[in-house]
């Protein structure tokens, strides 16, 4: 239980460090930066168009204003030339009022202006702006990028050391229990061997019948050097001498040294 409890912790942990991560990766911050810089330069572009236009406009009226002005000024002295005083008079009052109208025209002209020359230098240091900006945030990024898989790679190779050390801890712990269990067994062996460990799975009375068989057999051989210092001293006349074979059945208790 305990296991699968700190298994849980480590995927929380681990899930909740990249989302926290990705929240402030600085490279996003820095997009989003860059696009709200971007527009607004846009919206100061907007204005300065929206101004143009305006004083485009005003141009306009102005040229129709000072079109009509010229034209009054040549319709009073037609008729002052022709008695029409009255006429005259008329032309130059109206005359007069456009001059007026030509005066505000100008006056927002002039001002539009100015507010045109104000929009274009601001357009001007925004647009260098966005451009410095937009060359120190991809400079960033790819640093942060290169950082980054610095990080991963560096995490991997600790991760990859980790599991040799591991390996290795592993193997000398096997090494270690092989070796007890050979010093066990050479051990045992030897108990066995002095009969300070039973053999359980001996047959019952087999010590008293091992070393019945071992006088046996050391009797066998004081027959068979007495059977020899015996032969020494007689002459050999055919005895158990086989050329046919089978010697080997001679072979056994009782028989003759070969």
């Amino acid at each position: 239980m305990s296991d699968n409890t700190s298994r849980m912790r480590t995927i929380f942990r681990s899930k909740t460090s990249k989302a926290l991560n990705k929240i402030e990766d600085p490279r996003e911050l820095l997009d989003d930066s860059y696009d709200q810089q971007v527009k607004l330069l846009q919206q100061v572009r907007k204005a300065l168009a929206e101004v143009a236009t305006a004083k485009k406009r005003i141009d306009l009226q102005g040229q129709e204003l000072g079109a009509r002005y010229q034209r009054l000024a040549h319709q009073a002295q037609e008729a002052l030339a022709g008695g029409r005083e009255d006429l005259a008079r008329a032309a130059l009052e109206r005359r007069s009022l456009i001059e007026r109208q030509v005066a505000q025209l100008q006056e927002q002209y002039s001002g539009m202006q100015k507010q045109t020359a104000q929009l274009e230098e601001r357009e001007r240091r925004l647009a260098e702006q966005v451009a410095a900006f937009r060359i120190e945030k991809e400079t960033i990024k790819a640093t942060y990028t290169a950082s980054e898989a610095q990080v991963k790679a560096n995490e991997a190779v600790a991760g990859l050391g980790a599991t040799v050390n591991d390996v290795g801890t592993s193997l000398d712990r096997a090494r270690d229990r092989v070796a007890q269990m050979q010093a066990r067994a050479a051990a045992t062996d030897q108990l066995l061997a002095s009969g300070a460990l039973r053999d359980l799975t001996a047959a019952p009375d087999a010590d008293i019948e091992q070393q019945l068989a071992s006088l046996s057999a050391k009797s066998e051989v004081e027959r068979q050097l007495q059977a020899m210092k015996d032969a020494a001293g007689t002459t050999s006349t055919g005895g158990s001498n086989r050329g046919d074979g089978e010697e080997w059945l001679s072979i056994g208790p009782g028989s003759p040294t070969s």
